[in-house]
């Protein structure tokens, strides 16, 4: 079989069918079409093959006879070539010109994993910063540790303002109607956040504990309670207290409460919050470096991924987002106008992590082969065991997850894992850059 190298990682072969083959198809065929017919005389089924042929012609069978042959033979035709297939293929093949009896030909067009060839991997060059922290970046996390412990506080005097919580009850109306949803007491509102309807929060503004009002607003068009949207609503409010945010001193006091130990004073937890900084700027450095390396090999790399695989990488991503989504209890149309996106953007976004991801799965593979890594059966069982116990509280089993996930996709992981970590060995870590 002649295999035509085409632009884009794609190639096109022709697959013969011989007529022998062709009749494999038909009598599968005829066992699946004949079940669903009635022939006078016989049992739905039963009729014999000469019997259903004379009612309904060899003709009736070819669509599904053809479906089988092409599975059958592209199936052998990809397997026998060693054809390393990223995409559904497109089939050439006019029906009319099949004949029972007779040999037919069908063409091929298929997208295929695309061949890489590598540039340079080893002596990345890769810039870090110092995993020293600074005394304003000490400082900020102190602030942001106050900010953290802050408590809310009834606030004694004044009105309510924007910034302060209000704890209210409220019940809407439209027309005089209640509404479902419009109800509720005791409710805890930041003022200022945006919440709520536009219009709803500035009414609120200097408001005093123990009074009554009634808030008008209209509902946005766009409002995802279709039946609210664009309509004029009242709601009748009370204002039970209101709440405002109390930040700690740091003193020697807030120290001591935390009860970190080893930390007495002040001093002695800037020291504490810098190791932190520090650790945790380290384990940022790691995980950059593991990123630019990988980056940098691909970017060294040449290759040309299909559009097919591109498309299905980004279908693939677009439904884990769309499930994901509708996991937080939100419809895909709000969680879009959440972001701020029109859908054209989210699909956009997914296309080009698409072709990141499979761009540096192609370059870091092919590296792994051409450094020979190999993966021992034990590293695999000890890779299942710790599958296992993440999935222990579920009680997956260990069939479950090889079922789930095969050992090819865990021994590419491994393989993965170990390419990365030799890039890493192998480059260039300079550390040059000062800290302003």
């Amino acid at each position: 079989m002649t295999i035509e190298k085409l632009k884009g990682s794609k190639v096109r072969f022709d697959v013969k069918v011989s007529a022998d083959k062709f009749e494999e198809g038909l009598d599968h065929a005829f066992k699946i079409e004949n079940e669903k017919v009635e022939i006078k005389g016989f049992r739905k089924g039963k009729a014999p093959r000469h019997v259903y042929e004379n009612k309904y012609g060899v003709e009736s069978l070819y669509q599904e006879a053809i479906q089988h042959v092409l599975q059958d033979t592209y199936y052998d035709a990809v397997v026998d070539n060693k054809i390393d297939v990223v995409a559904q293929p497109k089939i050439d093949l006019d029906p009319n010109i099949i004949k029972r009896g007779e040999d037919f030909t069908y063409g091929v067009t298929v997208a295929v994993r695309p061949e890489v060839e590598l540039g340079e991997y080893k002596d990345l060059k890769v810039e870090v910063l110092p995993a020293k922290a600074s005394d304003s970046e000490v400082e900020s996390e102190i602030e942001r540790k106050l900010e953290q412990n802050a408590e809310m506080v009834v606030k004694e005097e004044g009105t309510l303002e924007k910034g302060n919580t209000a704890v209210f009850d409220f019940s809407g109306s439209i027309d005089g109607e209640k509404f479902e949803g419009g109800s509720a007491e005791n409710y805890e509102l930041e003022v200022g956040s945006g919440n709520f309807i536009p219009g709803f929060e500035e009414q609120m503004l200097d408001m005093k504990p123990g009074e009554e009002k009634d808030v008008v607003v209209t509902f946005p068009e766009d409002y995802q309670q279709e039946s609210l949207a664009g309509k004029e609503a009242t709601f009748a409010v009370k204002l039970h207290e209101v709440k405002v945010r109390e930040v700690p001193e740091f003193d020697e006091e807030f120290v001591k409460d935390l009860d970190i130990d080893g930390v007495e004073t002040k001093e002695d937890y800037k020291e504490h919050i810098r190791k932190e900084l520090e650790t945790a700027k380290e384990k940022q450095n790691e995980n950059h470096i593991r990123q630019a390396v990988v980056k940098k090999a691909t970017e060294n790399a040449e290759f040309s991924i299909p559009d097919e695989m591109i498309e299905e990488e980004a279908n693939r991503l677009y439904q884990g987002q769309v499930n994901q989504i509708k996991q937080y209890g939100l419809d895909f149309k709000t969680y879009l106008q959440y972001m701020g996106k029109t859908e054209e953007q989210f699909k956009e976004e997914l296309n080009a992590q698409a072709i990141t991801s499979i761009s540096q799965q192609l370059v870091i593979n092919e590296i792994g082969k051409k450094e020979d890594f190999e993966v021992d059966e034990e590293t695999v069982k000890a890779k299942y065991d710790e599958l296992q116990e993440q999935y222990k509280s579920q009680n997956v089993t260990m069939d479950q997850i090889k079922q789930a996930i095969p050992e090819s996709a865990v021994k590419a992981e491994i393989i993965y894992g170990k390419t990365v970590d030799f890039l890493v060995e192998n480059a260039n870590i300079v550390k040059e850059k000062k800290e302003k």
